[in-house]
């Protein structure tokens, strides 16, 4: 009923007092009639469109309604009727801000303007305000920010206990604990779900990381396996050890397709024993909150053919929904365990058991490609990977190899254009193209690369020092993989030199970090 956009808050932060704020936070601006505000981002839940309402008798006349949001009541409020403003009908640009202070509110607003990074000097006490909005609900002043001259900050606190006291009391001895400062990025990351997504005949399914031990590109050789089953494709070998590969288009009975330069192996593990899932495509790396996954309803959960999904992901509002699969549901097919039993018959299964004790002697890295080179950097390191939009918010007077800022589940996140940054030629965007996150000096910022080609494990011993040409390029890139089988040197990266102090310095001067 309503399509949500990604702005969501990173944490449950409530607003604090006019000192507090003077740390520098991030904010959301809207318009109300002819006037400007803003909210914290903090306790800022979602924004979606204006959903359809159930009217309540003798509620505030400024209670619009009831709504159904995702199987939870919603109150929705007209700011402008609470502010005395005069009536206007909704349009395409009307949204309800969902607020969570004990409870969540949706506030109407005529327009969502930006999300924005306020600076300690712009935010100034309230006794100066003469707006139409009274000033006993705001928490302050912000000048010349978003394009403003004048933008005033919201303390929905105050309104809440206002107008709508018996959501306030439900609320009170919450917010100290729910809506305090937020936790620390391992707290938040215990919110989060991190998938790799991919596509099988057209379909996008995901799996958690952690059960993702490495993507690599289908081999050209590919042993077949007498009598097997359809999906069953054969055996690869990777590293010196066997691995089974099966064709998830085949395991789902999906129509056949040959494979191409986008098939990738995805190699997972259950049942003590490495398996890899044959995919169409890897799409990105994904950070989900667990509010947008679901478990697999019960009634399709019972049927075969959706044995293997645990749970659905809903991103963009509902509108794209990924299939979450549970790899070690996939080890119950009998065929798989057939082909498994074979390996362990003719002595082959004990041997790739025994080449886990060999992890300890590699390396997992995520490669990309810049033009014809390929790159590596640690998977610790890759905090998401996503596509690349199409179209990046410019900014006046930005160093040169920052190509604009993307909206990230609320955040601001400056996109940095590898191949400017690293002196090469510059190409058109295209589908294949993708934009790495990393987190450096506590600053979150992509990277565009060409495309991210697999996840690898290097053994350590095909590891070697780079050649040091320049000074830049010693600080950068000081290792090299050298896998001479295969006639491939991959340039490993060290994340935390992408960018320098100066270079960092002028991220955070833009005001986006």
């Amino acid at each position: 009923m309503s399509n949500s956009t990604s702005l969501r808050a990173p944490g449950p932060e409530d607003l604090e007092s006019a000192d507090e704020l003077a740390s520098g936070r991030m904010f959301v601006t809207f318009e109300v009639g002819d006037e400007v505000f803003a909210v914290d981002m903090a306790p800022v839940q979602e924004i979606i469109r204006v959903p359809e309402v159930v009217q309540v008798p003798l509620a505030p006349a400024s209670l619009e309604g009831l709504a159904n949001l995702r199987g939870k009541v919603l109150p929705i409020i007209n700011l402008r009727r609470l502010f005395g403003f005069p009536e206007r009908a909704l349009d395409d640009a009307s949204r309800a801000v969902v607020i969570e202070i004990g409870q969540p509110l949706g506030f109407i607003v005529d327009r969502v303007a930006s999300v924005i990074d306020v600076e300690p000097g712009s935010i100034e006490d309230v006794s100066s305000a003469t707006a139409l909005a009274n000033s006993d609900l705001l928490a302050g002043m912000l000048k010349d920010v978003g394009g403003h001259a004048m933008v005033m900050l919201l303390d929905f606190s105050l309104l809440i206990a206002r107008e709508f006291s018996l959501i306030a009391r439900q609320a009170s001895g919450l917010t100290s604990q729910a809506l305090g400062v937020a936790s620390d990025e391992e707290d938040e990351s215990a919110d989060e779900l991190q998938l790799v997504s991919f596509e099988v005949a057209g379909q996008e399914y995901a799996i958690a990381i952690d059960q993702v031990q490495e993507i690599v590109q289908v081999p050209e050789a590919i042993v077949r396996v007498p009598l097997a089953a359809s999906h069953m494709l054969g055996l690869m070998t990777l590293r010196n050890r066997l691995l089974p590969l099966v064709s998830l288009r085949s395991l789902f009975a999906l129509d056949g397709q040959a494979m191409n330069e986008r098939s990738r192996v995805v190699v997972v593990n259950g049942a003590g024993v490495s398996v890899g899932l044959v995919m169409d495509s890897v799409n990105e790396v994904l950070r989900v909150s667990r509010e947008v996954v679901d478990t697999l309803p019960p009634l399709l959960a019972r049927s075969d053919q959706m044995a293997d999904i645990s749970h659905i992901c809903r991103l963009e509002g509902g509108r794209r929904l990924v299939s979450i699969l549970e790899a070690s549901k996939l080890f119950d097919h009998s065929h798989v365990r057939e082909a498994l039993q074979q390996m362990g018959d003719t002595g082959e299964y004990d041997e790739a058991l025994d080449s886990e004790a060999e992890h300890d002697d590699e390396e997992q890295v995520v490669v990309f490609r810049l033009g014809a080179e390929e790159f590596g950097v640690p998977i610790a390191s890759v905090q998401e990977i996503v596509r690349v939009p199409e179209e990046l918010t410019h900014i006046p007077r930005a160093p040169a190899f920052v190509e604009g800022v993307i909206n990230l589940r609320g955040s601001v996140l400056p996109v940095v254009d590898q191949r400017r940054r690293l002196g090469l030629a510059e190409q058109e965007r295209h589908d294949g193209q993708r934009i790495m996150v990393f987190l450096l000096a506590g600053v979150r910022t992509g990277f565009i690369v060409d495309a991210v080609t697999e996840v690898l494990k290097l053994p350590k011993a095909a590891i070697e020092p780079a050649p040091q040409l320049n000074a830049a390029q010693a600080r950068l890139i000081t290792r090299i993989a050298n896998l001479e089988k295969q006639r491939r040197l991959i340039l490993l990266i060290e994340p935390e030199r992408l960018l320098d102090d100066e270079d960092l310095g002028a991220l955070d001067g833009l005001g986006v970090t």
